[in-house]
């Protein structure tokens, strides 16, 4: 092997370890990367190269097949049975913005649904191999979550489609109020969108209720969470402009938190 410091030669035995790539492979990778040891596995697993591999790494493929269902039906799928078991043993709950998170991770193709490459490839780039290294990493999730919001943005848009009836390109309404609620909802490890002077996700929910319960596409979908920052950062709506490219139904729900104000001041005198 070439000379190496000793922080590459690190690099180089985890990118191994996660991979069981060769020295020189990894190598390969993290020169190109930068020595970016996260981006470099990034872009490892983009590659076809990976497959190979991923037959190779024998602790998590046990894991996943303790939890796989029937070999002969579905040698690569974790059903929805096994998946809620599964994430039992990592002390993850169905009603909480982790479980999301943790889909997002394994890049689950549906509700419930774990594959076997989604799997091994989501773990190995978060260095677990193990339920109690899984169940660690579970457990920082749901703190960084909170308080990373280039994370939460990932995990939320994520949510879009893993959320979607089959064949739809909407996400049904009573399936969007359900989600807003968990990641804007601290109790359900989401970030508080409710304030001391306007209840800001339940006047969404009721304002949507009011319009007739309408299919949710991705486009308004998205631009709720970044209302969400902005409304939290000023109340008051500084930052928002009629003429701004956000989608008419937010930009209705302004008009409808300004007269809800309107109509709570009139109520005090």
């Amino acid at each position: 092997m070439p000379a190496y410091n000793s922080q590459q030669k690190h690099q180089i035995a985890e990118f191994v370890s996660c991979t069981e790539a060769k020295d020189s492979v990894a190598a390969k990778f993290l020169k190109a990367s930068g020595w970016n040891l996260p981006s470099a596995l990034d872009s490892y697993f983009s590659t076809g190269s990976v497959a190979s591999s991923l037959g190779n790494n024998n602790s998590l493929n046990k894991i996943f097949d303790s939890y796989r269902d029937d070999p002969s039906e579905s040698p690569d799928t974790i059903g929805i049975e096994r998946a809620i078991e599964y994430l039992g043993a990592l002390n993850v709950q169905l009603d909480e913005v982790n479980c999301l998170a943790i889909a997002e991770l394994l890049q689950c193709p549906s509700m419930g649904e774990i594959t076997r490459q989604g799997f091994t490839e989501g773990w190995c780039k978060a260095f677990c191999d193990t339920l109690p290294k899984m169940t660690a990493h579970a457990n920082t999730l749901r703190t960084k979550i909170q308080q990373d919001p280039e994370l939460f943005r990932r995990v939320y848009r994520y949510t879009f489609p893993l959320s979607r009836m089959q064949g739809q390109r909407n996400l049904q309404f009573e399936i969007a109020a359900e989600q807003w609620r968990l990641f804007f909802t601290p109790e359900h490890g989401g970030v508080q969108w409710n304030t001391e002077s306007t209840p800001w996700l339940d006047w969404w929910i009721e304002f949507l209720e009011g319009r007739g319960k309408k299919p949710v596409n991705k486009d308004l979908w998205e631009q709720v969470e970044v209302f969400m920052r902005k409304s939290r950062e000023d109340e008051e709506f500084g930052w928002w402009s009629p003429d701004g490219a956000w989608p008419g139904a937010l930009d209705d729900f302004v008009d409808y938190v300004k007269e809800k104000r309107k109509g709570s001041e009139m109520d005090v005198e």
